[in-house]
């Protein structure tokens, strides 16, 4: 997919790896100046060194959770930019292997990490985008959300909420950033191929083959999505061409939330 984002400066969060950094490589692509702000500062900087090669691509050490880091993150990029044209709420944490418990064992210090970055994280950083929009009188901002974001699954509590917190969050910026030239909208990813699912769900491990079955025969297209099916969506939301859609929800699941697939 080929979209014009000449001169456009975006910032993605989360964009070391997986998603995050196959939206940075598409918006570098299609001639966007990228930051990458992330946590992870080592593979932060790799990423940034790699990508470029493509073009104008920096790397901002950044915790989503902490409102000061956030705040530093924005004032770094209008120093430098003057401006912030694309805002991609990435940075997310899930709920891992042993992690997974109904809500009467889940922990309070989990509950709370989770939330911190994949709810209050996209508050603090879509709270800091906004402020330098409305200035503008223009930008995107993009969320992404989850597929668990719209309907429910057990054993992981927080992450679930905070995804459906993402959901409607979205439509409520939408409402209120919209008569200042503000487009907000989220993209929902199905099941889909990141270093943390392959651990999970789709590594070689024959002890995993039931589970991979049993989750692929609720998808229609018979397969889990990848980093570039995402990016694609979050690129089009970006992109002119989308500019009469705001407060939307872009589902990306394969047909999983359409309905499960039967035989009958």
């Amino acid at each position: 997919m080929q979209v014009d984002l000449s001169g456009k400066i975006a910032v993605v969060t989360g964009a070391a790896q997986g998603i995050g950094k196959s939206v940075a490589t598409l918006f570098l692509e299609n001639g966007a100046e990228v930051i990458i702000a992330d946590i992870a500062e080592q593979t932060g900087q790799e990423t940034a060194n790699e990508l470029s090669q493509m073009g104008a691509c920096r790397f901002i050490r950044t915790d989503v959770s902490n409102q000061e880091s956030v705040d530093s993150l924005l004032e770094a990029v209008v120093a430098e930019f003057e401006r912030v044209d694309i805002f991609v709420n990435n940075a997310g944490l899930g709920t891992q292997g042993a992690e997974r418990v109904n809500i009467d064992e889940f922990s309070e210090d989990k509950w709370d990490e989770i939330l911190g970055v994949d709810l209050t994280g996209v508050f603090y950083c879509s709270r800091a985008a906004a402020r330098i929009m409305i200035r503008q009188e223009a930008g995107r901002i993009i969320n992404i959300g989850s597929v668990l974001g719209s309907i429910p699954a057990r054993r992981q509590i927080a992450y679930v909420a905070a995804k459906a917190g993402v959901h409607n969050m979205t439509k409520a910026m939408a409402l209120e950033l919209a008569p200042h030239g503000i487009l907000v909208n989220a993209v929902a990813p199905g099941s889909t191929l990141t270093a943390a699912t392959k651990g999970l769900f789709y590594s070689d491990d024959a002890h995993q083959a039931e589970m991979r079955e049993r989750m692929l025969s609720h998808v229609p297209l018979g397969r889990p999505g990848n980093v570039e099916d995402i990016a694609n969506a979050v690129l089009f939301l970006a992109a002119e061409e989308s500019s009469y859609i705001t407060g939307h929800v872009l589902t990306v699941d394969g047909g999983w939330t359409c309905g499960y697939s039967r035989d009958f």
